[in-house]
C-alpha cells in the first residue's frame, strides 16, 4: 500500500479545529487504504491523525527521536514505532518510508520538514508529491513569500509549482493521487549547478 508522511503540529496550545482536521486526514488515508507515516507523537495534531488512521483500519508508522519520546509522548499505539537517535535520522527515515508528503498547519518543526523535502524535490532527488493542506490560510504567508522570491529570480517557477496548495481534505487527497500519476512519467536526472546554487540557504 502507498504511504503518506504527514507533517503537523505537536503543540497542545492550538485550536481544536486543527486536531479535527488532522483526524479527518487520518480517516481519509484509511479510506484509501494508504499507510500513515507520522512523527511518532501521540499529542496534538500528530496524535489525532494517527489515532484516526488506525480507527479507520490504516497501518501507522511513527518515527520519533529518542530525546522527544517523553516530550511528545511517543505513539505507542503505532503499528510500527521507530525510535531514532536524532532529528536528522527521524526525517531521513520518514522521507525513505513515504511515497508522498502532506503538510498541515504547524510550527517551525513542521516548516522545517516541509522545506527540506521541497528542496530535495527541486533538486530531483525524488519525485514524490508534496501537498500543503491549509484551509484557514495559516501558511499562506509562505506562499506569498515564495511568489515574491520567484519574481525576484531566487526560486524557479518549476520549483514553486512542485508544492501543491489545497484547502480541503478531498482536494489534498486528489493532489497526492495526481502527483503519483504525474511521477510515472518523470525522468530522473542530476541537478544542474544552478539548481544546486538556488537551493543553498
Amino acid at each position: 500500500m502507498p504511504s503518506v508522511a504527514v507533517f503537523c503540529a505537536s503543540s497542545e496550545d492550538i485550536d481544536e479545529r486543527y486536531k479535527v482536521l488532522a483526524a479527518e486526514v487520518g480517516f481519509a488515508l484509511a479510506r484509501r487504504g494508504w499507510t500513515l507515516v507520522s512523527g511518532g507523537g501521540s499529542v496534538s495534531s500528530m496524535g489525532a491523525v494517527a489515532r484516526a488512521a488506525r480507527a479507520g483500519g490504516a497501518h501507522t508508522i511513527g518515527i520519533i527521536p529518542r530525546a522527544l519520546v517523553e516530550m511528545e509522548v511517543a505513539d505507542h499505539g503505532a503499528d510500527e514505532l521507530v525510535v531514532t537517535d536524532d532529528m536528522r535520522e527521524r526525517k531521513a527515515e520518514m522521507d525513505r518510508r513515504a511515497d508522498a508528503f502532506l503538510t498541515l498547519p504547524g510550527g517551525i518543526g513542521t516548516l522545517e520538514e516541509l522545506l527540506e523535502i521541497w528542496v530535495a524535490r527541486s533538486l530531483r532527488m525524488h519525485d514524490k508529491p508534496i501537498v500543503v493542506l491549509d484551509p484557514w490560510r495559516d501558511l499562506h504567508p509562505l506562499a506569498e513569500l515564495v511568489s515574491g522570491l520567484v519574481e525576484a529570480g531566487f526560486v524557479r517557477d518549476v520549483a514553486a509549482a512542485q508544492l501543491v496548495w489545497t484547502s480541503s481534505v478531498d482536494e489534498a487527497m486528489a493532489a497526492i493521487e495526481d502527483g503519483w500519476a504525474e511521477a510515472g512519467s518523470v525522468v530522473h536526472s542530476e541537478p544542474t549547478a544552478n539548481e544546486w546554487l538556488e537551493a543553498e540557504p
